[in-house]
């Protein structure tokens, strides 16, 4: 009897942990898009990351960008403090310097909440998701008379398997390794 006891509560614990991690795993990774970037006339988008506090401590927003043709053009890593709000121009500071030198009119940008691993915050490896970043972008929709509308959405959470993950990471490290110093987005403001 005590056996079977301790099994059922191993059991509930391994169901437990599992809600736990699913949980997590629902707030590391936050996806959005953005359009008409760059284009003659458009507004600049904005992205916003908070960092709650409820962490604890600081974060780092590992921020990878793409363009609609599915390829990584920049890559960066940056903190975030307890109460802080970090602010990113669209086209200075997450397209402004792609790897191929063409900046991206429209694409997604994806983040992940992770625990400090470097200083700066290093994109490339041993990316630990933390949670509980949250963000926020404008889009620029299309012209509208002479006016290019302006909506704004919080980043959406996504699933990050350890596959995803690692793509992420390795094509960081291979857009920031290929590029000289191209593929390299900046931190924007704030923090």
């Amino acid at each position: 009897m005590k056996r079977q006891s301790l099994t059922i509560a191993l059991i509930i614990l391994g169901i437990c942990t599992l809600g736990v991690i699913s949980a997590a795993a629902q707030d590391v990774f936050k996806v959005n898009y953005f359009a008409n970037n760059g284009v003659t006339g458009a507004p600049d988008g904005t992205v916003r990351v908070t960092n709650p506090g409820t962490s604890n401590g600081n974060l780092c927003a590992m921020v990878y960008v793409f363009d609609n043709d599915q390829q990584m053009s920049e890559c960066c890593g940056c903190i975030t403090t307890p109460d802080g709000l970090r602010t990113f121009s669209v086209l200075k500071n997450l397209t402004g310097n792609p790897l191929t030198g063409a900046v991206s009119n429209n694409g997604d940008i994806k983040i992940v909440s992770a625990a400090v691993n470097n200083s700066p915050c290093d994109p490339t490896a041993n990316v630990t998701p933390t949670p509980t970043l949250r963000a926020w972008a404008t889009h620029i929709q299309n012209k509208v008379g002479t006016a290019y509308p302006i909506t704004e959405t919080e980043f959406l959470d996504a699933t990050l398997n350890a596959g995803e993950l690692a793509s992420l990471q390795a094509d960081c490290y291979f857009v920031n390794r290929l590029g000289s110093g191209r593929g390299i987005c900046s931190c924007g403001t704030g923090d």
